[in-house]
């Protein structure tokens, strides 16, 4: 892994290929190894950064008082270091929230936002009570000992259209949580109610949802797609939340389309 310096945290990265930039924004309680066949991927048409959140992977400890708006600032802090020029975004679940703000924390600084599985955060997309339910459940995960969270307790994550070898590898990096950083990035986006800017996200953007995903149902996703001017709806018939897992040829067509869509407009 590479890492930069944003106001003292060390953030690390895996960077390959060349061409546009194209930054993938892990979900919580993951790192960057999730994108292992997107990096290869996409690295044929593109520079492909596959940031770690703080508190993720390789990358420091944040304060327990980081909210998304915090983590967006060190996210754009790794997009002025590696001299990225208007990069895409990729952002799966929390990471898709985590685009949104940067959006709107930074206009321009971004080129498109490809939103898979993604929210205005827990408290812009989901009922109260669910809030709170997915809140309490990470602050438990997180008090846990070494080797006694079974990622397949996270209700609705893995579903029966997900491989046994990436069920298996996902499995083994959620094992990797460190308490930390998923207090905070539970928190933050318990927190994060992006509503009232999405109105204002004027960025290309393709919102990806499976119409059998039970953390990001496909209601959520109409949603954010109604709400944000420049976007488009791709539904995905028979895939979950994780759904770059399940059928990733899929999803990744489907990415690498929208970005062939805005980059022939540039």
């Amino acid at each position: 892994m590479d890492s930069v310096e944003v106001d003292g945290l060390r953030i690390a990265f895996e960077r390959a290929g060349s061409g546009p930039a194209l930054v993938l924004l892990h979900g919580a309680v993951c790192d960057s190894r999730v994108w292992r066949e997107e990096l290869d991927d996409f690295s044929s048409d593109y520079t492909v950064v596959a940031w770690e959140a703080p508190g993720c992977g390789s990358s420091e400890d944040p304060p327990e008082s980081f909210r998304l708006g915090e983590y967006a600032h060190c996210l754009a802090g790794l997009i002025e270091a590696l001299h990225l020029s208007r990069p895409h975004l990729l952002g799966h679940s929390w990471g898709s929230g985590l685009a949104l703000e940067l959006c709107r924390q930074r206009p321009g600084v971004a080129a498109s936002c490809s939103l898979v599985g993604g929210y205005a955060g827990w408290a812009g997309s989901l009922p109260e009570s669910e809030v709170t339910r997915r809140l309490e459940f990470a602050l438990h995960i997180a008090e846990l000992a070494d080797g006694e969270f079974d990622p397949g307790s996270m209700p609705g994550l893995f579903s029966s259209r997900m491989p046994a070898h990436r069920a298996q590898e996902l499995a083994r990096i959620m094992a990797d949580i460190r308490p930390v950083g998923t207090r905070a990035m539970a928190r933050a986006f318990a927190e994060a109610d992006l509503r009232d800017a999405l109105g204002a996200i004027l960025v290309p953007a393709v919102v990806l949802c499976g119409d059998e995903d039970e953390r990001s149902p496909r209601s959520v996703g109409e949603a954010l797609h109604a709400a944000l001017p420049r976007s488009t709806l791709v539904v995905l018939r028979g895939l979950g939340h994780e759904m770059f897992l399940e059928a990733p040829d899929v999803v990744r067509h489907a990415v690498r389309s929208f970005l062939r869509s805005v980059d022939s407009q540039t």
